[in-house]
């Protein structure tokens, strides 16, 4: 790792702190010009990054950046070796993301560069929200990159990514719907304030519990304490010490954050996130589906 690992009180009590810097911390960086160390900002609102960004930072579009334009999959390793060159970011680069609303989409492009496995990539805790309410400087100017080589490396998905076929053989273990309540019961199958799009029939896979995936944040935006997350995560979704969790929301984004809260907060070595999540499993044919408030019983198949 280029870049100093931040030593804030609150991370050393999380598992993997080296993920996660504070705003201190990147301010501090970037004022000592800390060198091969790139800020990505990656929002839901694809067009917020023009409306000011931290100085210096670049931006990643999760619809056209990391998704392929034809398939319902992700980007294969010689578009993310020429997106990251693209950006000035190298294999060995420290990587500091931060968006909007909670981070909830920084995650996901967190959670996509690690399908590759660009090794320092870390989240600014707060993300985008918290640097601007401590009135930190924001910037419209262009970010000027100079263009780097970065090698062509397989995408890796057995290792954090889940499918649907995995998802059919783990119920009944720990799995986590991680969105609203709403979604979960099957009255809608988007969230609130979104349209409803995306699937044909609405519900939660049988046995999974529901744990909004915000439930992880504070009001700040900033991740819960080590202790509070043990509470929602070990004893509110009863996962303990399993050795085996799967998340999933409705395409894989939402879920992102919480796979980063079990992954690399709370330190559970098998996480995956289920991309393809309630838009695939909604949609599919001759799966389970439970309905209501309750997580529902492994089916007989």
């Amino acid at each position: 790792m280029t870049a100093p690992v931040d030593q804030s009180e609150k991370f050393t009590a999380y598992a993997h702190p080296e993920r996660l810097v504070s705003t201190e911390w990147l301010q501090e960086q970037l004022d000592a010009g800390t060198p091969d160390l790139v800020v990505v900002e990656s929002d839901e609102d694809v067009l917020l990054y023009e409306t000011g960004h931290i100085p210096g930072a670049v931006k990643v579009d999760w619809h056209t950046d990391l998704n392929d334009p034809v398939h319902r999959d992700y980007i294969d390793g010689e578009a993310f070796a020429e997106l990251l060159g693209g950006k000035g970011i190298g294999r060995e680069t420290t990587v500091v993301i931060y968006g909007d609303k909670n981070n909830w989409w920084a995650a996901y492009a967190l959670w996509v560069f690690s399908l590759f496995g660009h090794e320092d990539v870390r989240l600014l805790d707060g993300g985008r929200a918290k640097w601007i309410a401590e009135d930190r400087a924001l910037t419209t100017d262009e970010t000027v990159v100079t263009p780097v080589e970065y090698p062509i490396v397989d995408r890796i998905d057995t290792e954090i990514r889940a499918y649907k076929d995995d998802v059919l053989a783990h119920l009944g273990k720990p799995l986590i719907d991680v969105r609203s309540a709403p979604e979960y019961s099957g009255e809608r199958t988007t969230a609130p304030d979104y349209p409803e799009e995306g699937a044909l029939r609405a519900g939660h896979v049988p046995t999974a519990v529901n744990i909004p995936w915000a439930t992880a944040a504070a009001p700040d935006g900033t991740f819960k304490t080590r202790e509070e997350l043990d509470v929602i995560y070990r004893d509110g979704a009863g996962i303990g010490d399993a050795d085996e969790v799967i998340a999933y929301c409705r395409i894989g984004e939402r879920s992102s954050h919480t796979w980063f809260v079990l992954q690399h907060l709370l330190g559970y070595d098998n996480v995956r996130n289920y991309d393809g999540s309630w838009t695939e499993w909604g949609s599919a044919v001759r799966v389970p589906i439970a309905q209501g408030a309750e997580p529902g019983t492994i089916p007989n198949r």
